[in-house]
């Protein structure tokens, strides 16, 4: 019974993870949109600088009210700034990226982190991909690219990876690497101050990179839509996500958490009806399937077949 009970604690803990990284996809798929409409305006590193500095403010905000500043989370600060750097590479080569690249171009090269975090989930912390989680990652690529080629093979034979894709390779290798080394730095932080740390980072990190241009830039000038997108980006596809990213990987193998990378292209579908850009046609549906097979190979227990 004892045995028993404590799977079950860890099904439960596992299933709240697989939950949160449903969120996870959703608020990652409207960065896309929301990253092409304000590229030309602004720079992708003044962007992601100023992003962090805000979403880093309303973490400390939280962490101060909820008591998690404690003593303990300010030791070895390069933690923070080695995985930061991770996540400011992937940012600020995501909207460099859609400069010159296409949203849907974008989420191919995207499809690629599952396999990425699950060599780096070896390397860094020993996590094991198992025969059924390959199987997984690669019929949840394959619906990946099913869906974002909109089901027409000749799309897919006429894809070539340009300057903007190769820039975003490097970021999501960043993105690859954040989740098993966020598992082998964190010490057991409180989640919100943690996540704080973090952003705090990042933002030096950019702000002294970026400083120049963060001087030169024309803030009264800016349409309206980039300062919208900031305060999404700052938010939720920084602040949120991170939460989800440190909720997740503690709960779940790193390639199970990036897996859901590939429930992304049929969410941008999902944002595209919601902004009334139209419905997808019926030629992607069968993408759509093995994605949602892929995510129920995943969401089996591995530990319930060793035993």
């Amino acid at each position: 019974m004892n045995r028993t009970g404590a799977a079950e604690g860890r099904l439960g803990e596992a299933g709240k993870g697989h939950l949160a990284m449903l969120g996870f996809s959703m608020i990652v798929a409207l960065s896309f949109p929301f990253g092409a409409m304000v590229g030309p305006h602004i720079d992708p590193a003044v962007l992601t600088a100023v992003r962090f500095a805000v979403a880093a403010a309303v973490m400390w905000a939280l962490a101060l009210g909820a008591g998690q500043a404690e003593a303990r989370v300010f030791r070895a600060p390069w933690r923070y700034f080695a995985l930061a750097g991770l996540f400011a590479l992937y940012f600020v080569t995501m909207f460099e990226g859609l400069k010159t690249a296409e949203p849907v171009s974008m989420a191919a090269v995207f499809t690629l982190n599952p396999a990425l975090t699950a060599v780096f989930g070896w390397l860094v912390v020993r996590q094991a991909t198992t025969a059924r989680m390959a199987l997984a990652i690669a019929i949840g690529g394959a619906g990946a690219l099913w869906v974002i080629f909109r089901g027409d093979p000749s799309a897919l034979a006429r894809f070539e990876i340009g300057r903007g894709e190769q820039v975003y390779f490097w970021g999501c290798i960043g993105h690859a690497l954040y989740s098993p080394l966020l598992r082998r730095l964190n010490r057991g932080e409180p989640a919100l101050a943690f996540t704080a740390a973090i952003l705090t980072a990042g933002a030096l990190i950019l702000g002294l990179w970026a400083a120049p241009d963060i001087l030169a830039t024309d803030w009264a000038a800016l349409p309206a839509v980039v300062l919208w997108v900031i305060l999404y980006t700052a938010l939720m596809a920084t602040g949120v996500t991170f939460l989800i990213m440190r909720f997740a990987t503690l709960r779940l193998p790193s390639a199970k958490v990036m897996a859901y990378t590939y429930l992304v292209p049929s969410c941008v579908i999902l944002w595209q009806l919601a902004l009334g850009q139209g419905a997808p046609a019926a030629a992607v549906l069968p993408g759509v399937a093995l994605t949602v097979i892929s995510l129920l190979l995943l969401l089996k227990d591995e530990d319930a077949h060793r035993s």
